[in-house]
């Protein structure tokens, strides 16, 4: 028997603020200061791979917050295939500190641990972008949806949805040509998620007086 889906949501939220946190915990850290090193001006400018790790890491994961709070608007049950889909997208979202922490130690490295960790990074966020299909497709097949929604607009999410993992591939092939370009490119790919698109929120219109 199918049941409501509000503590699936509820579950999601937490394990993206985790995440939050641990990337933020991860990523932003600067140790004491040794005598012989240069001032705290000189430490920050050479943390900068943390930094762009971590602003890249943010609009991906605010990205998935964002994708996650408004496809569940229209989930009013769950069964058990889409618990475990789901569960699937999490352990990629859960993933992506871990690979923003090899981006981060690895952006100076050599041309090959750039390649991979960018590869490892972009695959991350391909996986969980994927996941975001099955669930979508899985919870229209088996009617787990709001059932006043409108066929075409269910269409147009689904149509959305997998605009993101053909983008992804993208710049997953990308990165072995440049891995910085490829990084850059899947963060201005964020911003396509950020203009309202079919199936989120509407703005927000100020009330007649």
């Amino acid at each position: 028997m199918a049941r409501d889906a509000s503590r699936v949501e509820a579950f999601s939220d937490a394990v993206i603020a985790i995440v939050l946190t641990l990337m933020a915990f991860e990523l932003l850290q600067l140790g004491p200061q040794q005598p012989d090193q240069p001032g705290l001006a000189g430490a920050l400018v050479r943390e900068w791979p943390a930094y762009l790790a971590y602003l890249i890491t943010f609009a991906i994961v605010g990205q998935v917050w964002l994708t996650h709070h408004n496809m569940w608007r229209y989930v009013v049950q769950v069964d058990q295939m889409l618990l475990v889909l789901n569960l699937l997208l999490l352990l990629f979202v859960a993933a992506i500190p871990f690979a923003a922490r090899l981006l981060s130690d690895n952006l100076q490295g050599t041309v090959g641990d750039q390649r991979l960790t960018a590869a490892l990074y972009v695959g991350t966020v391909l996986g969980e972008a994927l996941f975001f299909n099955l669930s979508w497709w899985w919870a229209r097949r088996r009617h787990l949806l709001h059932p006043g929604l409108d066929p075409r607009l269910a269409r147009a999410v689904a149509r959305r949805f997998l605009l993101g993992p053909l983008l992804y591939l993208i710049a997953f092939a990308v990165a072995f040509v440049d891995p910085i370009l490829s990084l850059a490119a899947y963060f201005l790919l964020t911003a396509l998620y950020v203009i309202r698109g079919p199936g989120d929120l509407p703005s927000s219109r100020p009330r007649p007086s």
